[in-house]
């Protein structure tokens, strides 16, 4: 039975021919590297622009919401953990094809366009771009909403169709090892993407986990030293999933603001 090595994220899952890897989505389909949920849809929504969130990128407008299942991550904290943790038999889908999922967009006058999210689109990237070669030429503007733990050989693909990514940057190496995640690699996607467009970055805040000054400033810093102007969120946690942790205080996040606002120069306080 042939084996592949997936290449998509830094998991490199060893998948056995018919089964899937960790993200539920990835799957050895004879010997090739298969997007198991292309086109399954779970979630279909118009959201305002500042939900995703974005704050400096068409403000006022609203946008067309679109998930799978599956992800990457194993976050204790996870907002949508009815479909990032679902699988094929577990997942309420329906089938969207990229026409018609075009379609959808390019019939909606006030729509600004798509945004891959709710779970972690990567993983699903050549649904995104087959939809956005459909859109392109158009006004219609096509956002990822992604944790940033994917390698660069799908950002390459991606970036010639992306106008906007939020992009999460959780906490440090030792968060992220918690979450299997990979903090250098979200570090090198959001360095990689944020000169080729645009990019604002979102931070959960946490107790105890990523809450200190400590913490934000040394992100903040190093967030400036690629460009001052990069918007970062700085998002209040609430009971969710499988943490057990007293939601953050909203003081606390306007205090992680001010801290930021040393290095950068749009900080935004989330969920307050």
């Amino acid at each position: 039975m042939s084996e592949i090595i997936c290449d998509i994220c830094p998991h490199h899952c060893h998948i056995q021919e018919g089964k899937t890897g960790m993200c539920r989505a990835r799957t050895n389909r004879h010997g090739i590297n298969a997007c198991a949920n292309y086109g399954r849809i779970t979630s279909l929504a118009m959201d305002p622009i500042e939900k995703k969130p974005f704050a400096d990128f068409y403000p006022g407008s609203m946008i067309l919401s679109a998930g799978s299942y599956g992800c990457n991550l194993a976050c204790p904290f996870c907002q949508n953990a009815m479909i990032s943790m679902a699988d094929e038999q577990s997942a309420d889908y329906q089938e969207i094809s990229p026409d018609q999922l075009a379609e959808i967009i390019l019939s909606q006058r006030d729509n600004l366009g798509i945004a891959f999210t709710y779970n972690e689109p990567m993983i699903s990237w050549e649904y995104i771009r087959d939809t956005a070669k459909l859109l392109k030429g158009t006004d219609k503007k096509v956002v990822l909403v992604t944790n940033g733990c994917v390698t660069k050989n799908v950002l390459k693909e991606l970036m010639p169709y992306t106008d906007a990514m939020n992009i999460d940057l959780k906490g440090d190496a030792a968060f992220y090892h918690e979450l299997h995640g990979e903090y250098q690699t979200v570090k090198d996607t959001i360095a990689y993407c944020y000169d080729q467009c645009h990019v604002e970055v979102t931070t959960l805040i946490i107790p105890g986990k990523n809450d200190s000054i400590a913490f934000i400033e040394t992100e903040a810093k190093w967030l400036a030293s690629l460009d001052t102007s990069i918007v970062l969120h700085l998002s209040r946690y609430f009971l969710r999933y499988q943490y057990q942790i007293r939601e953050t205080d909203p003081h606390t996040i306007l205090s992680l603001c001010t801290a930021a606002k040393k290095y950068l120069k749009y900080v935004y306080p989330g969920n307050i």
